[in-house]
């Protein structure tokens, strides 16, 4: 049984419950299993030996999301091919192949965790009265040891994009 995390988040001031470990850094990363745009199996170890930061977010068809996505893509450039960063969802692939081709998102991965909430309930992001995920950041060094995480408090909020940023880059 996972673990539940009453009052893990808010959503317009409203306590939801949160399903998953509350990671920290120096944990080592737990493995998951999403799927790409294009229904392939994408896990942990595809991207072993670069630093990850992982983009947690409830639905790329809501704004706070969308731009969330749309910074991350464009700091990607910046990055260089040192660091991956991966945008999480449970969007159906479809629905997020779309919106990225609308959005010209093309510098980072964009997967979703419709089909078992396999990274949502290893990384405790699931919110269990809604089965969506809850907005958090994650950075995950290239040995899989999380260095930096962001659960953040409130849904509808932006997370810390420039100390999400710093840890990355403080890590290449």
């Amino acid at each position: 049984m996972a673990t539940e995390r009453p009052n893990g988040t808010t959503m317009k001031g409203n306590p939801l419950t949160l399903i998953g470990p509350a990671l920290k850094a120096g944990d080592k990363a737990p493995n998951f299993s999403v799927r790409t745009q294009d229904l392939k199996p994408y896990s942990l170890a595809d991207s072993t030996g670069k630093v990850r930061l992982f983009s947690v977010v409830p639905s790329l068809d809501t704004p706070v999301c969308d731009a969330q996505t749309r910074r991350f893509n464009q700091e990607a450039a910046q990055l260089g091919d040192k660091v991956e960063i991966i945008t999480v969802s449970v969007d159906l692939p479809f629905a997020q192949k779309r919106w990225c081709g609308a959005a010209g998102i093309d510098k980072i991965k964009v997967v979703s965790d419709y089909y078992d909430r396999s990274f949502s309930e290893a990384y405790g992001t699931l919110i269990k009265e809604l089965h969506i995920d809850s907005r958090a950041i994650f950075i995950v060094d290239g040995s899989d040891t999380i260095r930096y995480v962001e659960y953040v408090p409130e849904v509808a909020d932006h997370p810390n994009y420039d100390k999400a940023l710093a840890a990355a880059k403080g890590l290449i």
